[in-house]
């Protein structure tokens, strides 16, 4: 029977998914990214399946001789070196399906948090303030929504916006991309002419480093909300700063910042993330957009089927 190595939790229901495939599944949460090269190579596995523990690199894909897929339980593959992939001749395979429906609505809820002013009211209640006025928000319906990026998570998020009499573009640089009955596919100008909010959901890669940064921002026509439920990494956070600072951005909803581990902030980082924890216009979440209950499992589902797909091809 073909064997995958698992280094990553995973919901619980993925060996039974994969023993209705033909696989077998090797466990193994509780290595360490150092340790995975060796247990690569102790056995010949087919496949691999991780979230974000480890990169897969080249060096790493030399352990593992047998390799023919790597699976990433999730959207992002920002730590999976695609040219090695193909180098080595594995395959990659990935589950944006999974969770763009968490994604879509969690979106939905800091735009609503953002122009609402719901995180800053509820903090300000329970300290025994009572600002109605202060709090006074404005509403979706009649806004223009700019997607920077149209792939499975901007599409989720503009279908669920569909109910709120807006107005939604989006950007994306990949010809291949098409239109739907959710948003009108613009040019990056148009949208910056156009827009009132900026939400990010472009991938991360060298490339789309600081993609949003200050010229981008100060090429907006009007003040704008920017939300980002993508990677911190795609946003220049200094930048974003400057612009809340000028009342170029009037508020900012980030479920991801550039160094998620808190406790590594260069000076310039800790810097720019005490302005965002201090200013009352921002919502800060902890990378939760698609880590829901429902797309823990369905991750699962989404890999499998795939897995099932490419093994079926050979």
């Amino acid at each position: 029977m073909s064997v995958c190595l698992v280094v990553d939790e995973m919901h619980p229901s993925l060996a039974a998914l994969l023993e209705s495939i033909g696989v077998a599944m090797d466990y193994q949460p509780h290595l360490t990214a150092a340790e995975v090269p060796a247990a690569l190579a102790a056995q010949p596995y087919e496949g691999l399946v991780v979230r974000s523990k480890l990169r897969v690199t080249a060096s790493l894909l030399a352990h593992g001789p047998h390799l023919r897929y790597v699976a990433r339980a999730g959207a992002g593959t920002d730590n999976i070196d695609e040219a090695a992939m193909a180098a080595a001749g594995v395959t990659l395979l990935n589950a944006p399906e999974g969770n763009r429906d968490a994604v879509g609505e969690y979106a939905v809820g800091l735009l609503l948090a953002l122009l609402r002013n719901i995180a800053r009211a509820d903090h300000e209640v329970r300290q025994g303030q009572w600002r109605r006025e202060a709090n006074r928000g404005e509403e979706i319906g009649g806004k223009t929504i700019g997607l920077l990026g149209y792939g499975h998570m901007g599409r989720a998020f503009a279908r669920r916006l569909s109910g709120f009499s807006c107005t939604v573009l989006a950007h994306d640089h990949n010809p291949a991309v098409q239109a739907d009955a959710y948003a009108t596919l613009v040019s990056l100008p148009e949208l910056q002419a156009r827009a009132d909010v900026l939400s990010l959901h472009i991938p991360y890669s060298a490339a789309n480093h600081h993609f949003v940064n200050e010229a981008l921002l100060k090429g907006f026509a009007k003040p704008i909300w920017v939300m980002n439920t993508a990677r911190g990494e795609v946003l220049d956070h200094a930048a974003l700063v400057a612009a809340l600072q000028a009342g170029a951005v009037r508020g900012a909803a980030l479920d991801v910042l550039d160094n998620e581990k808190l406790n590594t902030l260069t000076a310039a980082q800790q810097a720019t993330f005490d302005f965002l924890t201090s200013a009352p216009n921002v919502v800060l979440s902890p990378h939760v957009g698609g880590w829901t209950f429902e797309s823990y499992a369905r991750i699962n589902e989404v890999l499998v089927e795939k897995i099932r797909a490419f093994r079926a091809q050979a």
